[in-house]
């Protein structure tokens, strides 16, 4: 029995749309260059962060993303930034009797604007807050401290096979693998064809059979 869902953020709930060509726009490359060079990193399974060095040799990314937000340039989110589904999928699943916790490698900034858009859910937390980040066991741990569940009755959703679903599964979640995004899309037919997680779903919509089972 699944009592708490806990989802992953970027490209579970949010597009990261917006958060590329933000980057792209700041360091005075094509937008389409910056989108073609995510993707070669996917594949490679490599950290995102990587194309941003491709563009940049030893960029500090750190200090630029600083850079960014002195110059008013910094990292925005809001209603358009979120996927159709999220809304009505996530009340859905609290209507069900499901506790709903996001949790995600954001930024404090990126936690306030999610907060601000008032989604249905009980927990919103992100890893700039707790100082702990996937795919490390200690966030998976503060998972469960906030949800308050057994991990064997905890879902975590998510779309990357190494931050979301393999460290998720290893502290004893069940998972829920998302072919959405990138890495979603990418990897989705291996990890259905290996059985790497519990669930492969499509869309939000597919965790209400899941937690009424």
């Amino acid at each position: 029995m699944i009592r708490t869902v806990v989802l992953d953020i970027g490209e579970t709930l949010t597009r990261d749309d917006r958060y590329w060509a933000a980057w792209a726009d700041w360091l005075g490359t094509p937008r389409h260059t910056l989108s073609a060079l995510v993707g070669a990193v996917v594949v490679d399974g490599r950290d995102n962060a990587d194309a941003l060095r491709m563009l940049r040799p030893g960029l500090d990314v750190a200090a630029e993303y600083a850079a960014r937000e002195a110059a008013g340039r910094g990292e925005q989110l809001d209603e358009t930034d979120l996927y159709d589904d999220v809304r009505p999928a996530l009340a859905a699943v609290r209507a069900a009797g499901a506790l709903v916790v996001i949790a995600g490698n954001q930024s404090p900034k990126a936690g306030a604007m999610l907060r601000a858009l008032d989604l249905p859910a009980d927990v919103l937390a992100v890893s700039g807050e707790w100082g702990v980040a996937k795919p490390a066991r200690e966030f998976f741990e503060r998972v469960l401290q906030v949800s308050g569940a057994p991990a064997a009755e905890t879902l975590y959703v998510g779309d990357h096979p190494a931050n979301d679903i393999a460290p998720a599964r290893a502290a004893g979640l069940a998972t829920a693998h998302l072919r959405r995004g990138p890495w979603g899309h990418w990897w989705a037919d291996e990890i259905r064809a290996t059985g790497a997680a519990d669930y492969s779903i499509d869309s939000l919509y597919d965790l209400l059979p899941i937690i009424n089972a």
